[in-house]
């Protein structure tokens, strides 16, 4: 299982977002060069990034995310405004090892197909899933689509993994947090990394018996200091043992 210890930038800060909130976001005074260069020192086998920015449609931090992907010494799965051809060749021009496609992948599905054949096994879905629909715009806006759905329009194509974020989990820490990622990660031909659902260690500990969930992404946990992520790495590479069948 492949921990991503994952630094969203707003504004050139790293911050996390509190219930999701865009215009309320948790500012982390530390340098987010210098933090990726961290995980990396720590053994992390991806950094991931998300620019809020450039969801929000500005290239404020374009110079600090390519100077990152210079300096940080493992490979990064950026994400954040990338809804043309033309912007996802250039994020790959520039270096960064994998695409994240979140919104673009509701408005312009075949973009997305084109996207993973030009670029095999360097195209990530995303999945955003709310009270039982994808959504898109950074949370903001509800699609038609179930989760399996919108998963079966790409299950054909080359994706190099498909990141599924219960907000109903993020949001509320539910009891049946993992329900929605085990079901997706059975339906999916990609490997399935989660988002939204790391807290503390044990949880890292459950989702390595979900079968098919390749990784978690953890951000928060790691930033307020309740997830060590050395610890997290260690852990993530430990092996499961067997696991007893359920009669």
């Amino acid at each position: 299982m492949i921990i991503y210890p994952t630094i969203e930038l707003m504004n050139g800060h790293c911050v996390s977002l509190v219930r999701g909130r865009i215009d309320e976001p948790q500012i982390w005074h530390v340098d987010p060069i210098e933090k990726a260069m961290e995980f990396a020192a720590a053994g992390a086998e991806w950094v991931h990034i998300t620019d809020f920015d450039a969801i929000g449609g500005t290239e404020g931090n374009r110079d600090l995310v390519d100077e990152i992907i210079k300096r940080a010494g493992t490979p990064i799965q950026l994400g954040g405004g990338f809804r043309s051809m033309h912007a996802i060749e250039d994020g790959v021009e520039r270096g960064a090892g994998r695409i994240v496609l979140g919104t673009v992948a509701l408005a312009q599905p075949d973009l997305v197909k084109h996207a993973a054949k030009l670029f095999p096994d360097q195209i990530v879905l995303a999945i955003d899933v709310y009270k039982g629909r994808v959504m898109s715009h950074g949370w903001r806006q509800t699609s038609a689509f179930t989760p399996e759905e919108f998963l079966k329009t790409f299950e054909d194509d080359p994706l190099a993994a498909i990141i599924v974020t219960d907000i109903d989990a993020d949001l509320d820490e539910a009891d049946d947090a993992l329900a929605l990622t085990t079901r997706l990660a059975g339906l999916a031909k990609a490997p399935v990394i989660s988002s939204g659902l790391v807290r503390s260690l044990d949880d890292i500990s459950r989702l390595k018996f979900v079968p098919r969930v390749s990784g978690a992404i953890v951000g928060r946990a790691i930033f307020n200091r309740s997830v060590d992520v050395g610890e997290a790495l260690a852990l993530a590479l430990e092996p499961t043992g067997a696991v007893a069948e359920f009669i």
